[in-house]
């Protein structure tokens, strides 16, 4: 670790290993040499003079880069692919007259970013999954245990632990079908030139339009992908990025919003995000137990959402075939979102493999608030027992205003069902309000609500990415 320069902290603290390699040096001249390989192979195979022997040599030397040389020609020559097709042809003395044959920069640089945030979207698709799964299990788990629901932040109708844990799902769920999407339309830019007319291939095939109609595809099929871009200036449209970097903002959307809850539920005590045992919630008080890795999540996810708009500002304002006030935002902007989203997903499996519920605490919300929503059961039944709905409406709003008043203001337990229990006009003992206070009674469909989302709608989804299932997450810091 440097310690006398700025290093990012999303490679410091928050992203795998498996995304900084995504992004790392090695990743991106190794798919250089790769792209230039499958050039000259599609040129031999198509009728131009290369050999065989050229080809192996390139082959020989795709992984063991010699930076040192490309580092120092870069100097000279201010200009990064030059360098790298000249630090190749050293090593490939035999093939350095036929690298980067008919390409421009754009062929290898282009080509490379769209493979590496392929590749990219391919492991935040594999955590997603696993994020899914996790939740779907934790919602399963306590999709019986009701708990107060909230609008507004205000006690509502209860629902459960577990279809609350739905939402947070369905969520992640509607990240997923925007990746792979997007994921299932990218494509290469492949080999087109300087403005994107394959000029120089005109000039290499000496006009033949079918030849050159193959040069693409062919690329394509070496590198992995179905196709290239049917059109082009000299780069791939900088929309590929928008769209990319907006998937990201969906899934830090949707974590930003379960990480605030869980945030909101520590505070009230009823859920709780792994804690280490020798963790130390604060430098002065001690007995604090702060949500650091929901507040982490909830921070890194309004960084990548603000991030969405770099390559959205980017594609709009580019220039006619290209302009180059592209490639130091994208430097930045492209990594940096899928570091930290890589991140992101990390903390979000960490806290819900871990997550804490506390069901006593629960109940006591519950029942300090349920005699309130119980109100219109015990109405109808007052009715059944020959009370006026509309007096008796009239009584229970009263009623619950004295009784508000006494937990509000004179911070005593709710006594509306004694209050109730005392008034003739309900004709009501104690014991049979006592009867109505079954949680359970006031959660409606939540319980089937989330047997059937997880039958229906998760596990099919699972199943088909069952081989991605299984991740655990390390949290470095």
């Amino acid at each position: 670790m440097s310690t006398d320069r700025y290093t990012s902290p999303l490679s410091e603290r928050y992203a795998s290993k498996e995304m900084q390699y995504i992004f790392s040096q090695d990743m991106k001249f190794r798919t250089w040499r790769r792209l230039w390989i499958a050039l000259a192979e599609t040129e031999k195979e198509l009728g131009l003079n290369i050999t065989q022997e050229q080809i192996d040599e390139l082959k020989a030397h795709a992984d063991d880069i010699n930076y040192d040389v490309a580092k120092a020609r870069e100097k000279e020559v201010r200009h990064d692919v030059m360098s790298h097709v000249y630090a190749y042809g050293v090593q490939c003395p035999k093939a350095k007259g036929i690298i980067h044959l008919g390409a421009t920069s754009c062929y290898v640089g282009d080509n490379t970013d769209i493979i590496v945030m392929t590749e990219a979207l391919k492991l935040v698709q594999k955590k997603l999954v696993n994020v899914i799964a996790e939740l779907s299990r934790f919602a399963d788990k306590y999709k019986n245990q009701p708990t107060l629901a909230f609008t507004h932040f205000q006690p509502a109708q209860p629902t459960t632990v577990g279809k609350r844990a739905t939402l947070w799902t369905q969520e992640f769920m509607m990240d997923l079908e925007d990746l792979e999407y997007v994921l299932s339309t990218i494509r290469l830019l492949g080999s087109k030139g300087t403005t994107g007319t394959q000029a120089s291939f005109l000039e290499l095939f000496e006009g033949d339009q079918e030849t050159i109609d193959k040069i693409d595809p062919m690329i394509a099929a070496k590198m992995g992908f179905k196709e290239c871009y049917p059109v082009s200036g000299q780069t791939y449209s900088r929309k590929v990025d928008t769209r990319v970097v907006n998937v990201l903002a969906g899934i830090a959307a949707s974590a930003h919003k379960m990480s605030n809850d869980i945030r909101l539920l520590q505070h009230l005590k009823e859920v709780e995000e792994p804690f280490e045992k020798s963790q130390i919630g604060s430098s002065a008080m001690a007995y604090k137990r702060n949500p650091m890795r929901s507040e982490r999540i909830a921070s890194l996810s309004r960084y990548v959402m603000v991030d969405a708009l770099n390559p959205a500002i980017t594609s709009a304002t580019q220039w006619f075939e290209r302009t180059l006030d592209d490639s130091a935002n994208k430097r930045l902007s492209v990594p940096e979102g899928f570091l930290a989203i890589d991140g992101i997903l990390d903390l979000c499996l960490n806290v819900v493999d871990g997550l804490v519920v506390y069901p006593k605490v629960i109940e006591k919300h519950m029942m300090a608030e349920l005699p309130f929503m119980a109100t219109e059961n015990i109405m109808m039944d007052a009715v059944k027992a020959g009370g006026d709905r509309q007096e008796l409406h009239e009584r229970i709003r009263e009623l619950s205003m004295e009784a508000g008043r006494n937990v509000k203001v004179e911070g005593k337990d709710n006594n509306l069902l004694e209050l109730i229990a005392a008034d003739p006009a309900f004709n009501l003992t104690l014991e049979e309000l006592q009867k109505t206070m079954d949680p359970k009674k006031y959660v409606g469909r939540a319980k089937e609500q989330t047997e059937a989302f997880i039958a229906k709608v998760v596990n099919p989804v699972l199943d088909s990415h069952k081989e991605m299932l299984g991740m655990t997450a390390e949290i470095n810091v």
